[in-house]
């Protein structure tokens, strides 16, 4: 079955189920679990994001939890390896149709870590960069209603220059605090 891309206003249900899924990931990964964070389109308020909770979580060492196969398979999450991303361990919850869950496992230090905390929080304090993320979103979601792909490719450019813009921000707020 094709996936179809589909968008959600911002659902504030969604903190809830975040917190929901970390405390079930807490409970499989806690001997190697550092820190989990919600991440990805759903961790902003007021966008439109795919209704799919990205859960970031650091560990003391990633090829641990290859180990955790089994466990992670009790709770509905599919161990997909590194699946593109290297060092990474990637978990699916859901059907190949209708994801759910997106898990992505990092070791501490990896510099996804912070790109992606950055990226979140960096919208979070710009709602005019996150509306036109979302507007971005919406116009792609028409034009690539059956191209997962397509569409997660369109946006690269944009999040690239966010990327960029809030290494930045994180840097000069720092900066900011370590001053204060």
């Amino acid at each position: 079955m094709t996936r179809i891309v589909e968008l959600s206003p911002h659902n504030s249900d969604w903190a809830g189920q975040y917190a929901q899924e970390a405390a079930r990931l807490t409970a499989v990964l806690h001997p190697i679990l550092l820190a989990i964070h919600h991440v990805g389109s759903t961790a902003v308020p007021g966008i439109l994001a795919k209704p799919i909770i990205d859960i970031l979580v650091e560990v003391r060492d990633i090829t641990a939890v290859d180990g955790y196969n089994r466990n992670m398979a009790a709770l509905g999450c599919v161990a997909k390896g590194e699946n593109g991303v290297p060092c990474r361990r990637y978990f699916r919850k859901g059907s190949d149709a209708h994801h759910t869950r997106h898990v992505h496992i990092f070791q501490t230090g990896h510099p996804e870590i912070s790109r992606h905390l950055n990226f979140r929080d960096y919208l979070r304090a710009h709602p005019k960069t996150a509306v036109t993320y979302s507007d971005l979103k919406a116009g792609l979601a028409m034009q690539f209603r059956t191209d997962t792909e397509g569409y997660t490719n369109s946006k690269t450019a944009f999040i690239r220059d966010v990327d960029a813009k809030a290494a930045r921000w994180r840097m000069r707020t720092a900066v900011f605090l370590r001053n204060s």
